[in-house]
């Protein structure tokens, strides 16, 4: 394994974990910058996460959800989640 996968960058689209970072964030009009500062990351992780272009570590997955009052498999899935809204279906 490498350093990078260690770290939850890289692999394969298999490896994704899929999450509703965005979504939560819009819900409840929470900034990129104001989510970093209150789990203790960058701003530009979080965007990384959103985009499923960074796996997060199980510590900062817990972080995630405990900001959001949720539990952390309401936030991350190994199975991408069914869509909502006007384009569901």
């Amino acid at each position: 394994m490498s350093a990078a996968d260690a770290h939850g960058e890289g692999g394969s689209r298999a490896d994704l974990v899929h999450n509703r970072v965005a979504m939560l964030r819009a819900e409840r009009r929470v900034s990129r910058r104001e989510l970093a500062q209150a789990i203790g990351v960058h701003y530009q992780t979080v965007g990384y996460l959103e985009r499923g272009e960074f796996n997060p570590s199980l510590h900062l997955a817990l972080r995630i959800a405990r900001f959001f009052e949720v539990p952390v498999e309401f936030v991350f899935s190994l199975d991408e989640f069914p869509r909502i809204g006007p384009d569901a279906g």
